[in-house]
């Protein structure tokens, strides 16, 4: 039994303090002639620890000014939550490798220190005269080496930006009702949240708060008791089994409930490192919810430490999962796990590659929006495949693979080969009006699938859902199987999702496409004023996941042009102001905040200022 002594849970405890006091940096970049007359605002707040957090603005001026007044149209933004790049992503393969003295090599491939995280604002309003431009960085501080990793997936008037920092196990809420500037409505440190780590996706609720999926275990190994009485053992920080949190607007913590089950799960599907006495496949990633059906779904993706933290390389397939979990949230502040759903291996399934199973790795999960449908998706980032069930209320979901992205791989680049297998498809999301599902690969790698495996190009689809969803919430009465090897490469037949459309993202380079996404979900109207539409007329993509994993990319972010009947195509004139090439690039010597070099683009939003939003 791992010990969970006072003795030894006051020393856990006190050295996690320590070490987010020893990450801790003031910093004193300076501005470069290409970001001349910045200004700079900080807000700051007090967090649980007595310490200041702060956001500092840094804002160009002349591109604020030219935004404001060219056209004298309202601006629409995009929110990128993005990570300073430095030697902590260098792999421990590629230190080994470097030329000469450790300290002599290491600027070759990343910056020696570590510079401030922030979110990137850019001018996403087309035709505006700064469209594609960085108008303000804001860092936040003294936290250095955050990861920066997922916000909410959609972004309405009024709500809170929750953003996660994966490695500081930290929860920040941002105030963006005055964009191009931020202000800190407060922040969540791990000591706030013992029973889980590791924090990964948002869903905010109507009333403002917001759902958080800590796909890693508690702090301290052993036996964790919940407020609700229940009591988990997990294998530490990082590790299994993670939790759900509910934070008030400001980011702090409501409550904390176990995705674990108390018999445990499949021991031979669900492995654990340091093993568990009860196997759990719990590390919740994805997090959607329909509140009008009282029903919150997660996705299990994997036991992060094994994943993202190099050079510890995953031992097992059985490291990730193959589960989702619906959860009943009647009461919105004790979220009570209803089901735990195994996601079924398909016809590609190679008892030799359990990896690369259709059932393996359950990044993500999207719930259907419109009353009377209630059904949902999830999607497997080795699997390579889209599952739905018609009926997330029922005591136990039925879920059926739906598609397999290997019949997008040609639609997406026609060298493409048609095997979904390693596809390291991320972000899925339903559209607005439950007609379309929106879907994000970056791609197979190189030599993934064996020596000779030449690996795919990225991109995006779109597939058309409206015969799946409206085929009521029976499985048996969905036409259409994926149930041999063709259809997954062609696609099931009957009702089940057609590929609308497709575009690639970084052609030539397997597995560098994008990792995570984001609907434009708001219209300019002829009152001169935004409003949120259900036909979304743009998507943004982000080419990066953790460099640590080895899956990293070209830190490029893109926006695509969406059409009502689903086709998309890469935005050309969405260009990087130094570069002058398609998509901004995150690899720049000098922000606004100042000569960092490098960052990291994970996650994105699409956000106007309250004054521009009816």
């Amino acid at each position: 039994m791992l010990s969970n002594s006072p003795k030894w849970r006051k020393v856990v405890i006190g050295a996690l303090a320590a070490a987010l006091a020893v990450g801790t940096v003031t910093y004193t970049g300076s501005t470069t002639s290409a970001y001349a007359d910045v200004q700079v605002f900080k807000d700051a707040k007090k967090a649980a620890d007595g310490k200041e957090y702060w956001v500092q603005n840094h804002l160009v001026s002349r591109d604020v000014a030219a935004s404001r007044s060219a056209d004298g149209k309202r601006k629409k933004w995009l929110l990128v939550w993005a990570g300073d790049e430095n030697i902590a992503d260098t792999l421990v393969k590629d230190v080994k490798n470097l030329p000469g003295s450790l300290g002599g090599g290491l600027n070759k491939i990343k910056n020696a220190l570590p510079g401030p995280d922030f979110l990137a604002v850019i001018d996403a309003t087309q035709g505006s005269p700064t469209y594609g431009k960085v108008v303000n960085t804001a860092t936040v501080g003294p936290l250095v080496e955050n990861e920066p990793h997922h916000m909410q997936y959609v972004w309405h008037k009024g709500d809170t930006i929750y953003a996660g920092a994966l490695f500081a196990a930290a929860t920040y809420a941002f105030d963006v009702s005055a964009l191009p500037q931020l202000k800190l409505k407060g922040v969540s440190l791990p000591t706030q949240t013992l029973g889980g780590s590791v924090p990964d996706a948002y869903w905010v609720l109507k009333d403002g708060t917001a759902y958080g999926t800590y796909m890693g275990g508690p702090v301290v190994p052993g036996p964790h008791t919940y407020a609700n009485g229940s009591t988990v053992v997990g294998n530490g920080f990082a590790g299994s089994p993670g939790e759900v949190v509910r934070f008030d607007q400001n980011a702090q913590v409501l409550s904390e409930s176990p995705a674990a089950t108390p018999q445990g799960d499949n021991r031979k599907l669900c492995d654990n490192l340091p093993q568990l006495d009860k196997p759990t496949c719990a590390n919740p990633h994805g997090i959607q919810a329909r509140e009008d059906l009282n029903t919150l779904v997660t996705s299990d993706y994997a036991e992060p430490r094994n994943i993202i933290l190099d050079p510890v390389k995953q031992p097992s397939p059985y490291l990730r999962r193959p589960t989702v979990r619906t959860w009943d949230i009647s009461d919105r502040n004790k979220p009570k796990l209803k089901a735990v759903s195994y996601l079924p291996d398909g016809p590609r399934a190679d008892p030799a590659d359990p990896l690369h199973a259709e059932s393996r790795a359950v990044m993500e999960t999207t719930v259907t929006n419109l009353p009377g449908h209630k059904g949902a998706f999830a999607q497997t980032m080795q699997g390579g495949a889209v599952f739905y069930t018609p009926d997330i209320t029922a005591k136990e979901p039925h879920w059926i693979q739906v598609f397999d992205d290997g019949a997008a791989n040609k639609a997406i680049h026609p060298n493409n080969d048609s095997n979904g297998g390693g596809s390291n498809g991320g972000w899925i999301q339903t559209s607005p009006d439950d007609k379309y599902l929106y879907r994000a690969v970056t791609g197979r790698s190189k030599g993934a699938l064996g020596p000779h495996d030449p690996g795919t190009t990225g991109g995006v689809y779109v597939l058309d859902i409206q015969k799946l969803v409206a085929a009521g919430d029976k499985v048996e009465n969905i036409k259409g199987r994926i149930d041999t090897k063709e259809k997954s490469q062609q696609g099931g037949g009957g009702d089940l999702p057609t590929v609308v459309g497709a575009a690639p993202i970084n052609p030539g380079t397997p597995g560098g496409g994008p990792h995570w996404g984001a609907y434009d979900n708001f219209v300019l109207g002829d009152d001169g004023y935004y409003h949120e539409t259900d036909k979304p007329q743009h998507l943004a993509v982000s080419n990066y996941f953790v460099a640590r994993s080895g899956l990293d990319g070209d830190h490029k972010v893109n926006l695509l042009n969406l059409g009502e009947d689903g086709k998309v195509a890469v935005d050309q004139n969405f260009r990087d102001e130094f570069t002058g090439q398609v998509g901004i690039n995150f690899n720049r010597k000098t922000w606004p905040h100042g000569s960092f070099g490098n960052a990291k683009p994970h996650s994105e939003l699409f956000v106007v200022a309250d004054a521009d939003l009816k």
